[in-house]
């Protein structure tokens, strides 16, 4: 999940233990500290201007190990919290709603790095499903949707799953787990490269594999197929032989939350590293076929074969990254569009799940640049998103909390 470890986790934490998804700091694999050429430079006319300084406050406790944050179109007031080990729980006006909406936790194997990781709502109001993303019992990912009971809004049907998508995984770590719907209709899946330190599997460089991508499905079919959704007629790999025709964007290590900027339509990527570089992506509105570089590249440096020329024309940069004395699990966020925090407005705003720390971008820019540091929350973040404002939330893992990001008071 957030682990940037060498080493597999094969053994799962019992669910609703004292295990938490917070990275190892185990040396992994050494990987070449020989960057690519700089591509830092000087912010470009148009800047959203002086980075605001942070803060956070409570809105609910009492969650345990929440991981996810999503709303639902119907429902703008509410907020819809994934917890690990298999519940989704309801925040409405401040209150945490007693009953879940949403309890699969016979079905997840959670722990480590595993469990109830992803949820992503139908953005159609009248449609009542939504999709979730958990590790199984037997250790494969699981994308499958449910459906909310159209006689209380505040309970999804346990007995409606259906099962969209199976993908095998032979160690623990590294699952991904982002679910969300594009400007398009279509969803957008982020998928770990499986585990194991350095990518034994080769899943980021292979593309007769789901895993370390970002796959794109069109699940607004009729037909009784299996798998039951369609491939977009316009995903990049459609016609490559060997190719699966799911995947978006591929190159990726463990993209730990996706979010579209819902002004621009981009899609952010925040993707955790291996032992040297925490990368933020992103692909600009419609980009599909973008490869990342994992894992012939951490970020902007080489990683694999001691090389020192690695990136070329095919592979694609990160907007920023930050070195292991910063942090050690990227936690990717999104673009601020709200109207509460105006400061704020333009800036990406991204954390990391050990340090706690909160950084910003000027979310128009496109080339290399180092991001500014503007808190030190002292928490583990382990999401951040937003509610149908457009106002910012994170989750504190740890500290079982819903928080919302502001702008400092001066």
């Amino acid at each position: 999940m957030l682990a940037g470890c060498a080493n597999p986790v094969t053994t799962p934490s019992p669910p609703g233990g004292s295990a938490s998804v917070l990275p190892s700091t185990a040396a992994s694999t050494p990987a070449s500290s020989d960057p690519a050429p700089s591509t830092v430079s000087a912010p470009p006319d148009g800047s959203v201007g002086e980075p605001p300084v942070l803060d956070l406050e409570s809105v609910v406790g009492g969650l345990r190990q929440p991981l996810d944050i999503a709303w639902r179109p119907d429902d703008p007031a509410s907020l819809f919290v994934v917890e690990q080990g298999g519940r989704i729980r309801i925040v409405r006006d401040g209150t945490l709603v007693e009953a879940p909406f949403l309890d699969i936790s016979e079905l997840v194997m959670a722990g480590g790095e595993q469990g109830l990781l992803g949820l992503a709502f139908h953005p159609d109001e009248v449609d009542p499903r939504f999709f979730v993303y958990y590790t199984a019992l037997d250790g494969q990912q699981v994308l499958a949707s449910y459906q909310t009971m159209p006689s209380d809004r505040d309970r999804a049907d346990p007995g409606s799953e259906q099962v969209w998508l199976r993908m095998a995984d032979e160690f623990g770590n590294h699952n991904g787990g982002g679910l969300a719907f594009g400007p398009d209709g279509y969803l957008y899946v982020s998928t770990g490269d499986g585990g194991g330190g350095g990518d034994p599997l080769d899943s980021g460089r292979r593309l007769d594999t789901l895993l370390g991508k970002i796959l794109r499905l069109d699940i607004d079919v009729t037909a009784d197929s299996d798998p039951p959704y369609e491939i977009p007629a316009d995903n990049p790999f459609v016609d490559v032989a060997g190719a699966r025709p799911e995947i978006w964007l591929t190159g990726l290590r463990n993209p730990w939350r996706i979010r579209f900027d819902r002004t621009t339509d981009d899609l952010w990527i925040g993707d955790v590293g291996q032992g040297d570089r925490e990368e933020i992506d992103v692909a600009r509105a419609g980009v599909g076929g973008l490869d990342y570089g994992w894992n012939i590249m951490e970020g902007s440096t080489c990683f694999r074969d001691g090389g020192t020329d690695c990136l070329t024309d095919a592979l694609t940069l990160p907007v920023t990254e930050y070195g292991r004395d910063q942090g050690v699990a990227v936690v990717g966020g999104t673009v601020y569009r709200g109207e509460t925090q105006a400061a704020l407005r333009g800036w990406y705003v991204f954390s990391d799940n050990a340090s706690g720390r909160f950084w910003l971008i000027d979310a128009a820019r496109d080339d290399l640049h180092e991001p500014t540091l503007v808190l030190e929350s002292g928490r583990s973040i382990s999401a951040i998103g937003e509610d149908a404002a457009g106002e910012l939330f994170a989750t504190d893992l740890s500290g079982g909390e819903l928080l919302h990001i502001v702008v400092a008071a001066s």
